[in-house]
């Protein structure tokens, strides 16, 4: 069956998401995630796009970017084989590391365009990695409260008003605050890893190791269940990380 054609932004502005093939890690390290920062920084000056906002999580990627001078598929088949080749290279291995075809979505309005901005800036939070936005270490969000380094700030932040301190600090409340944003994302049971897993875990019930949940009151192993549940963890993931048996988790509802 012939692949649907993708829909033409008319502003020329894209939410891109991207994820490691078969859901697999894209990021086992620091620099891995510095290596494909430095590709985007390389083909910007090539392709002339610009980035308004960018997450990188452990296994997959959000970019909010506008065409430039190239077709936003050329961009990503030049970023894809750059920084295939050196990953290949890097864990000796060989194929492919990302899901065939990149999703994404048309940005046709400044609403939509800042509320992209926030769920990216936001995802790490919302997967329970951390609860302060600003602490995640690979995202675009420092960059518009420190020197910009890939990302295009300008943009985003003239839309928050002309004297920039004033328009700094409505983007930084605009960004943390709680919401119910709904964007592109992959939606096909993409499970977290058992690192970001763990974080979740931690973040969200203040434990030093999951396996602290087994000793809760049973009220509260059930309300911790199922709020794993909502976030995303699978029960083998549960079970595996709190020992807690298969048969109990299964049946919190």
């Amino acid at each position: 069956m012939p692949r649907t054609a993708r829909e033409k932004s008319s502003t020329g502005i894209y939410h891109v998401v991207l994820r490691g093939i078969n859901k697999q890690i894209i990021f086992h390290d620091e620099q891995d995630y510095k290596k494909y920062l430095k590709t985007l920084l390389t083909f910007k000056k090539i392709s002339e796009y610009k980035i308004f906002a960018y997450c990188l999580m452990s296994n997959h990627i959000h970019l909010l970017i506008k065409e430039g001078s190239e077709e936003i598929g050329i961009v990503f088949r030049r970023i894809g084989a750059s920084f295939v080749s050196w990953y290949n290279w890097k864990y000796n291995r060989s194929g492919h590391l990302f899901q065939d075809r990149y999703r994404s979505e048309t940005v046709e309005n400044d609403k939509y365009f800042l509320t992209v901005l926030r769920y990216i800036h936001q995802n790490p939070v919302k997967a329970g990695i951390t609860d302060q936005i600003h602490l995640y270490p690979w995202s675009s969000y420092k960059e518009y409260t420190n020197k910009p380094l890939i990302c295009d700030t300008g943009f985003a932040l003239k839309i928050f008003g002309e004297e920039p301190v004033k328009a700094l600090l409505r983007w930084e409340e605009f960004n943390r605050q709680h919401n119910n944003d709904h964007c592109l994302e992959y939606n096909d049971g993409l499970r977290l890893n058992d690192q970001e897993a763990v974080n979740i875990v931690k973040t969200l019930f203040s434990v030093k190791n999951p396996a602290e949940i087994k000793g809760f009151g049973k009220f509260e192993k059930e309300r911790a269940i199922k709020k794993l549940k909502a976030k995303g963890l699978s029960i083998r993931q549960i079970e595996r990380l709190t020992g807690i048996s298969f048969a109990v988790i299964r049946n919190i509802k």
